[in-house]
């Protein structure tokens, strides 16, 4: 992901400096869905195809992606619409199973050399059959978790039996995205809302929060993680 250096004055220790940083950059896309405006993102200019496949399913605004297109700030997506607008999301019923150790191997995949380096990008990792898939990184955490879906969309890679690693809070309208797109765990670094776990119980969904430092906390249907005796 290309950055921008930008002037700063640092002050650490009692002590002033004149240095150059490096920053994120953010563009508007508009995003059409079969040649129809459905809305602006704001989003860091990498994976785009992925970004707008991802989107449209993981808002639960199409089923099959056919093909995506990008034409400078424009993103133009193809894809099968449902009849009608759903009314519920997807309910995860993938018997996938994985380690304690994985759950930690997975969260630590989301810590790339970008986010080490701006601190300004949220990342998700997206693991298949438990061997590392993509890792998408963005300045807003629903675009990285799009991009990682759409990229798993776009190269025929079966979301039901995969597990996404973010980096950040898992409130509703998160677990819902993962539930639209069929994945049935999620791993986050951070904390999760009581609108997310309620969330992702009702939808069948293993949400796993506050994945670091050797611990991790399972919230709902901890049956996906195996030898996990209280």
């Amino acid at each position: 992901m290309e950055l921008l250096r930008f002037p700063a004055v640092r002050f650490e220790k009692n002590n002033a400096e004149a240095v150059e940083e490096e920053v994120c950059i953010e563009e508007d896309y508009h995003l059409y869905l079969n040649d129809k405006s459905i809305t602006t993102l704001t989003a860091s200019p990498s994976h785009l195809e992925e970004l707008g496949a991802g989107h449209v399913v993981c808002q639960g605004l199409a089923e099959k992606v056919k093909n995506v297109r990008v034409s400078g700030k424009k993103i133009y997506v193809c894809a099968d619409e449902p009849d009608s607008p759903k009314a519920t999301s997807n309910i995860a019923t993938s018997n996938i199973k994985i380690g304690a150790g994985d759950v930690l191997k997975f969260a630590g995949a989301v810590e790339s050399e970008l986010w080490k380096k701006t601190g300004g990008v949220h990342c998700c990792a997206l693991f298949s059959r438990k061997k590392l898939a993509v890792r998408t990184c963005d300045v807003g955490r629903h675009n990285a978790f799009d991009k990682a879906a759409g990229y798993a969309l776009l190269n025929g890679i079966d979301l039901s039996k995969c597990a996404a690693a973010c980096t950040g809070r898992q409130p509703r309208d998160m677990v819902l995205k993962a539930a639209n797109a069929g994945i049935p765990i999620i791993i986050s670094r951070a904390a999760p809302t009581n609108r997310g776990i309620v969330a992702a119980d009702n939808a069948g969904i293993t949400l796993i929060c506050f994945t670091r430092g050797g611990r991790f906390n399972v919230y709902t249907h901890a049956k996906r993680i195996k030898n996990l005796k209280l």
